[in-house]
């Protein structure tokens, strides 16, 4: 597959749907999860402006940022009370698991491409974040796009230990750590699209969908 701007290896999509497979098999309310950031991620980098070729990398970077989770034990990922310390640690370790599980896919270009924005999907503007703590513009912009749809999704899904929240709260947690945690332009593009995704035709091409369509 090519676009004007780049090209995305054929075997691309078969590499993400063993890689998926896998974690719909170890763990599938993550695997969920990952689907819905890809499919979100790609629309915010398409509603930001970004080309074809960028929007893709979004959906891919999106889809892996939490593949590293089946490196973490159930018993932290499924936990319905606060993690303490040692659990927090090893949770805080899954971007760079996630990184090191498309590393060997990263020999064309396409996959190397989508690494800096599956590492970085929990820095932080203010450089709180984590696992590098990059601040700001040095954060890598597949991150900062991946972070907005990766909490709006964590925070509006049911979990074993809590209920989802409403778009609304939601919504006043992105605006109030727009600048801070997030990045401030693409939460306002983001609270601007995002009542308009629904009511769109669903992209039978994207990776997400390919995916779950054959799982």
């Amino acid at each position: 597959m090519s676009s004007t701007w780049g090209d995305i290896p054929v075997w691309a999509y078969d590499s993400a749907q063993a890689l998926m497979q896998a974690l719909k098999i170890v763990d599938p309310v993550t695997y969920a999860h990952c689907c819905r950031v890809g499919e979100m991620s790609r629309k915010l980098a398409r509603d930001s402006g970004l080309n074809e070729y960028e929007q893709k990398l979004a959906e891919f970077a999106g889809l892996f940022h939490d593949i590293g989770k089946m490196g973490v034990s159930q018993s932290i990922i499924a936990k319905p009370g606060k993690l303490d310390e040692a659990e927090l640690a090893v949770m805080k370790s899954h971007p760079i698991l996630s990184e090191e599980i498309v590393q060997p896919l990263a020999a064309h270009k396409f996959f190397s491409e989508i690494l800096p924005g599956i590492r970085g999907h929990h820095e932080r503007v203010d450089g709180t974040g984590y696992p590098d703590k990059k601040r700001g513009d040095d954060i890598p912009l597949l991150a900062r796009i991946i972070l907005v749809v990766d909490t709006y999704d964590a925070m509006s899904q049911t979990r074993a230990y809590r209920k989802g929240l409403p778009n609304e709260v939601v919504y006043g947690e992105l605006k109030r750590c727009s600048g801070t945690q997030f990045d401030s332009q693409l939460v306002t593009t983001f609270l601007q699209a995002h009542p308009t995704w629904e009511d769109q035709p669903v992209d039978q091409d994207t990776l997400h969908h390919l995916i779950k369509k054959v799982a």
